[in-house]
């Protein structure tokens, strides 16, 4: 006999539906083979196929058994085949209609038992489900709450093979425990304010929340960059719906769901020792790395010039096209990677060189081959550079800061908020969310200067010899100042400011 159904494998962070199809031929010798470019894991389920089968009262077939698992020319990995595989089996073996199951959806691991485990990427495989013609999904128990968010598939939460059998016999109904995702421990991030001083560099990292630019702050070390940027976090806006389902899906693909903290974006912070592999994502099969984890949230580099050179050099594109695309001999895979990147670096390995009282204990030859590590095209893709400069000691002792800080962290989150607003009534209908995310375009359609600011930014073109890159920063970063200033126009202010923040470059 012959029967068909569906599930689903992970491409990147994207979901791929899959046929499994069975076909059980009395005649020939008893085998059991499975086609469709199928991985290790997947070969390697016909022995807990047999185990789970033999332990909930069932047999395998003893003749020969094809599964195939289409389309042939996608790769077929994880354990989340051994469900749909057995189910399919039965089916095929006259114990269940095999007519009423051909447009389920099946994913699970079975336990040797024949118990069902949860496995990775259930909600990027529903999302991509809820598409086509399918309207039933059979998931996991412990899935269920994931497997839930998607609103246009009925979900059967299932915890064992036997269970399963019976609801599709008609002998149970299925039982829907609570929807209740399990969530990170909660820590509210420092207020900004919290910090002593440097109002210049919170300034900019108001301008960035605003408008989701990309930072560099540099200084000596013990100024205060990293505390900046860790306290950065919350002036963040919380994720919109249609982003909390995105970033949700790529946390289930990468089987970390449970790190999802709906109420923050994503904050992702690499150590400088990270791999390549593991900033960009790849492996086999691809895996998504750490600028895709950050994606609609913030990834911090601390110590950027500590990262390897061909490390950061592989940043480029991505922080420019919010897309990150890894090809493999077998496959060729995309993944999002709109990041906001927060960055800190010292001024040489010391750290010490332009300091006001501590010297500089670093060659010319030192200097030169540490900010080598950091190229021009990078550098330029950053759009807010921001000098850090050591605490003040009449700051450090100011009473007064930290009697007012609960009074202007409210203001600024506000003015944030109202900038945010004014963009997402601009972009109304695009595929752009924030003033960063503007393409030549787009920029010239939606930023229009008055005389006097285009004949300063024309100044300070020739001035810093500002490429074009860089031009069209200075204009966007304009844009989000004008925006917390609640003005539709960008006057010679906004531009004196935005260019301000490309001529204290690294």
């Amino acid at each position: 006999m012959y029967s068909r159904l569906l599930s689903g494998t992970i491409q990147g962070v994207t979901g791929v539906p899959v046929e499994v199809e069975t076909d059980v031929a009395r005649k020939g010798f008893p085998s059991v083979s499975i086609v469709g470019l199928p991985g290790k894991a997947v070969e390697e389920a016909k022995e807990r196929i047999r185990s789970a089968l033999a332990n909930s009262g069932f047999r395998m077939p003893d003749c020969r058994v094809t599964i195939n698992l289409a389309p042939g020319d996608i790769p077929k990995t994880g354990t989340g085949f051994d469900l749909p595989m057995a189910v399919s089996l039965l089916a095929a073996d006259g114990i269940l209609d095999p007519e009423r199951i051909k447009r389920w959806f099946f994913l699970g691991e079975l336990a040797l038992d024949g118990a069902i485990r949860p496995v990775p990427g259930v909600l990027p495989l529903l999302r991509a489900l809820s598409k086509s013609q399918t309207e039933t999904a059979v998931v996991p128990e412990e899935s269920y709450p994931e497997a839930a968010l998607v609103p246009s598939v009925q979900v059967i939460p299932v915890a064992t093979l036997t269970e399963l059998v019976a609801i599709l016999q008609g002998q149970k109904q299925p039982a829907l425990p609570q929807t209740v995702l399990p969530q990170p421990e909660a820590r509210d991030p420092a207020p900004l304010d919290a910090i002593r001083g440097q109002e210049g560099a919170k300034r900019v990292l108001e301008i960035a929340a605003a408008g989701f630019h990309n930072v560099l702050m540099h200084g000596p070390p013990g100024s205060g960059k990293t505390a900046l940027a860790q306290a950065f976090h919350s002036l963040l806006p919380p994720l919109t719906g249609e982003e909390l389902l995105d970033v949700r899906c790529i946390y289930s693909a990468a089987g970390r769901m449970y790190e999802i903290d709906p109420s923050r974006r994503p904050f992702r912070s690499p150590h400088h020792t990270v791999s390549r592999q593991g900033l960009i994502g790849g492996g086999v099969p691809p895996q998504p790395g750490e600028i895709t984890l950050a994606h609609r949230g913030v990834l911090f580099l601390d110590e950027l010039p500590e990262f390897s050179r061909s490390t950061l050099e592989a940043l480029r594109q991505p922080v420019e096209d919010g897309i990150v695309r890894i090809s493999r001999v077998r496959t060729s895979v995309e993944m999002p990677c709109r990041f906001q990147l927060i960055a800190t670096a010292n001024p040489c390995p010391c750290g010490y060189l332009g300091h006001a009282t501590r010297m500089c204990t670093c060659t010319p030859g030192v200097i030169a081959a540490y900010r080598k590590r950091l190229s021009g095209p990078l550098l330029d893709r950053i759009d807010l550079h921001t000098l850090v400069n050591p605490v003040s000691e009449s700051e450090l002792f100011n009473a007064a800061l930290t009697e007012n800080q609960t009074e202007r962290e409210p203001c600024r989150f506000a003015r944030i908020e109202e900038a945010v607003a004014r963009q997402e009534k601009r972009f109304n209908g695009l595929p752009i969310c924030r003033n960063s995310e503007l393409d030549s375009t787009t920029t010239r359609k939606f930023i229009q200067l008055t005389t006097d600011a285009e004949l300063l930014l024309k100044k300070a073109i020739r001035r810093y010899d500002l490429s074009t890159r860089a031009f069209f920063r200075v204009l966007k970063v304009s844009r989000t100042i004008a925006d917390l200033d609640c003005s539709d126009n960008i006057t010679v202010q906004h531009i004196a400011e935005s260019v301000q923040y490309r001529a204290t470059s690294y």
